[in-house]
């Protein structure tokens, strides 16, 4: 998928807050990753608390093909980050309409955009006024009523590059299955791209998002503790994978930006994430939830690699 001289292939790593960091968006470029999105920006943050947000827009020089992903409910703001020198090095923009966090959805951003058509079309507008850059909007099927359809012609209209879809509701979160039936309809109904997000596991999911026509997949969740994941839909040989070298260049790079108190609570996820498929202990899994020194438990995980391989 190629837009405005941006070659975004086609196997996206989601944005995920709190997860999508630097380094593991490093790892899934190594095994394929065509283009990568970082975690959510706040539009407001980057102005009222800019050292916590330029954090969050680290980038690796492995990456090639880099989106910033912005969310607001004030277009003002909308259109000052996308402006900004913080975001200047970015190849695109992404703006979230179709988050369901609470503390998002509250505060009348991400997927509670969907219920105002007017005020996200202006917001696209505003940001599609101040850059030549791919634009592209993330949503869902809907908040309290099912209308991806016109809110996908809506951001086409508003001067959206390309959409990404994720077939749930608000209100759905995580829940049961992304509706690919959804995805197909929308790709067959607007002239610009379609990205299709959720439930992209394995190559058979992944053919069944292919199959629905869209220009590019977006993989989110099936990702979390197996970046390879890209190399496995794209045919790679794996037979020497080494995770655990994947767990250590991981933590490497983000040692590189961040202190090791924050980043010895942080991690803890990613352990788990790494070793979720193996037949673990509650209390080596315990160990991992609760580690303190970093180096310890890289050991602990890499025994448990070791015992099942």
């Amino acid at each position: 998928m190629k837009i405005k001289g941006v070659d975004f292939g086609k196997i996206f790593l989601a944005p995920m807050a709190g997860v999508s960091d630097v380094g593991f968006r490093e790892q899934a470029v190594k095994f394929g990753a065509d283009a990568t999105v970082t975690e959510m920006l706040s539009a407001r943050a980057m102005f009222h608390n800019p050292k916590k947000t330029a954090l969050l827009t680290i980038t690796s020089p492995l990456e090639k093909v880099v989106v910033a992903q912005i969310f607001g409910h004030e277009k003002e703001y909308m259109k000052k980050a996308v402006e900004s020198e913080l975001l200047s090095k970015f190849s695109s923009f992404d703006i979230n309409m179709g988050c369901p966090a609470p503390k998002i959805v509250k505060n009348g951003e991400g997927g509670a955009l969907m219920d105002n058509l007017p005020l996200a079309s202006e917001i696209i507008k505003s940001c599609r006024e101040v850059t030549e850059k791919p634009l592209s909007v993330k949503f869902r099927k809907g908040f309290h009523k099912l209308n991806y359809l016109d809110f996908a012609r809506m951001c086409e209209d508003s001067g959206a590059d390309f959409i990404t879809f994720h077939a749930r509701t608000v209100e759905e979160g995580y829940s049961g299955h992304a509706d690919y039936d959804a995805i197909a309809e929308v790709k067959s109904k607007i002239n610009i791209p379609v990205v299709g997000n959720g439930d992209v596991v394995d190559q058979k999911s992944y053919n069944e998002m292919l199959a629905t026509g869209v220009d590019a997949v977006m993989i989110g969740r099936g990702a979390l503790g197996e970046p390879w994941i890209f190399g496995k839909l794209k045919g790679d040989n794996l037979d020497g994978l080494n995770k655990l070298n994947v767990v250590k260049e991981h933590i490497k790079t983000l040692r590189k930006f961040y202190n090791e108190d924050w980043l010895k609570l942080y991690i803890r996820k990613h352990l788990l994430w790494y070793a979720k498929n193996l037949p673990l202990a509650s209390t080596v899994r315990l160990s991992l939830a609760t580690c303190q020194d970093i180096d310890e438990c890289v050991e602990i995980l890499n025994k448990c690699f070791s015992e099942n391989n």
